[in-house]
């Protein structure tokens, strides 16, 4: 039997275990809006750690991550200096959504903000713009899933079909178990890939130069040495300047703790504790990147010149002369990267396009709690539809959809802040912010030659979202005393 066959076999074994650990905790929770979307708020402090911490290693982390060190060295070091601070928010204001959600039954973002700034409008906006960079995220796992199985299987699984594969998976256990399905699944793949990571970021250095040490001397005194140079290349392979580096950690960081996905399982923590630990244990997941980023600087001299970049680590693992067990097991640990952040994303856009966004419109019968959740079901499969054409025609970096994305949802972070911080703060200030910001990030992400100096372009949305939702909010009048109260009090 050839090694990739046996290879597929072990990813197959691992997506049958996968998909039977996601569907069985479905039935434990309630047949209702709550039980699929905030999992009856019973997530304790094992599965909020891994359901948050999980979603970080996607193949985003396992593909991008290696890629963008492989390709573009020091540059990838804002991977780990915006996820080691981005969570730090939550401690704040993490707890008052919980409490909230709890006592209003909230169970999305747009939920809250809505009530906080007393308009459907908002509401509607954020259903519209959550989904619009939900979409990007989610293609993101489904290309990894397929640059994966292409890989291994030495391209008789086409880019496609191993995107199909992998994601008909996650579409299944996410219709059926909601979120405690995205829960006990991502705690499983979670551990996998913290062992998968650490062995690799340790066994290729030893195995391609003798040692990390030795792998960074010989970096550095090649003609690849100035990749070691922070803050690194542009993804032209020309030096990246620190306005670039500096204001794409800026805006990842801002964006990170108000990610819908990640600020909906808020509403799922069992107490406020669960939701503190959470927070201060979140930042142990940057020690697992480190090996991920060493794969990527471990290929730089000894395989160069291979796109795209994003299919670094696969390729490596068909060059080694490693056990085929061991490249199954890395390349299932590889698929887990990319499906423990696909589920939680097709989980949330489904939730919020539903919650926020849809129900806006529907006759009061369509708005009973078992057909809200029987109409977030239908959702999971469009959503899926979508991102997977995408996945399938677009052929933009892995690591670009990413950093594209931080942009727009970094818009709503000032809303978050202020609805629990600033009395003034209106539902007209919120739309003028967030509607500006939008439209200022979409026309630099679309014009870049446009910008005065080479930042993100969610830096420059969020200065025009903050000018206009503190001057609108201040030259009209305030919202209700008490609902004012009921957040700055929470």
């Amino acid at each position: 039997m050839e090694s990739w066959v046996i290879i597929l076999i072990i990813c197959g074994v691992y997506l049958a275990i996968t998909l039977a650990m996601g569907i069985i905790p479905g039935r434990n929770v309630s047949n209702s809006v709550s039980g699929y979307v905030a999992g009856d708020r019973s997530m304790n402090l094992l599965l909020l750690y891994f359901v948050m911490g999980a979603s970080i290693f996607s193949s985003f982390a396992f593909l991008g991550g290696p890629g963008w060190a492989y390709s573009r060295g020091a540059a990838a070091f804002y991977i780990i200096a915006y996820g080691a601070t981005g969570m730090i928010p939550l401690y704040f204001f993490g707890p008052k959504v919980r409490r909230l959600g709890e006592k209003h039954g909230f169970v999305t973002q747009a939920e809250i903000l809505e009530d906080r700034f007393n308009s459907q409008t908002l509401s509607v906006m954020l259903a519209v713009l959550s989904i619009v960079v939900f979409i990007p995220y989610l293609t993101l796992q489904m290309k990894g899933a397929g640059y994966v199985l292409t890989t291994i299987s030495e391209g008789v699984i086409p880019p496609w079909a191993g995107a199909g594969i992998a994601y008909l998976v996650v579409l299944i256990y996410v219709f059926y178990s909601g979120v405690m399905g995205v829960g006990w699944t991502n705690t499983f793949q979670g551990i996998f890939m913290m062992i998968i990571a650490w062995f690799l970021g340790l066994y290729l250095p030893e195995k391609l130069f003798g040692g990390l040490g030795e792998m960074f001397t010989q970096i550095a005194a090649s003609d690849m040495g100035a990749m070691l140079t922070a803050p690194g290349l542009t993804a032209g392979g020309a030096p990246w300047d620190w306005w670039g580096f500096s204001s794409a950690v800026l805006v990842s960081a801002i964006g990170f703790s108000v990610w819908p996905h990640f600020f909906m399982r808020a509403f799922a923590a069992k107490s406020d504790k669960t939701m503190k630990l959470t927070v201060v244990l979140y930042p142990t997941f940057q020690l697992f990147l480190v090996p991920i980023l060493i794969i990527g600087f471990s290929a730089i001299l000894v395989y160069p010149g291979i796109e795209p970049a994003d299919t670094i680590l696969p390729y490596i693992l068909t060059q080694l002369d490693l056990p085929v067990v061991i490249i199954g097991l890395v390349c299932a640990g590889t698929l887990a990267a990319s499906m423990s952040s696909g589920d939680a994303i097709l989980h949330s856009a489904a939730s919020v396009g539903v919650r926020d966004g849809l129900s806006k419109f529907l006759p009061d019968r369509w708005n009973t709690d078992h057909k809200q959740r029987y109409l977030i079901r239908i959702l999971v499969i469009v959503v899926s539809i979508i991102a997977y054409y995408f996945a399938v025609f677009s052929d933009v970096p892995i690591v670009n959809l990413l950093l594209g994305s931080y942009g727009g949802v970094a818009q709503i972070f000032p809303l978050v802040v202020a609805m629990f911080y600033w009395r003034r703060a209106n539902g007209k200030g919120a739309l003028a912010g967030l509607t500006g910001g939008i439209i200022v990030t979409v026309f630099f992400l679309l014009y870049p030659e446009w910008r005065p100096v080479p930042l993100h372009e969610g830096i420059y949305g969020l200065i025009v979202n903050i000018i206009l939702f503190v001057g609108v909010s201040l030259a009209t009048s305030a919202e209700s005393e008490s609902r004012i109260n009921r957040y700055i009090n929470a």
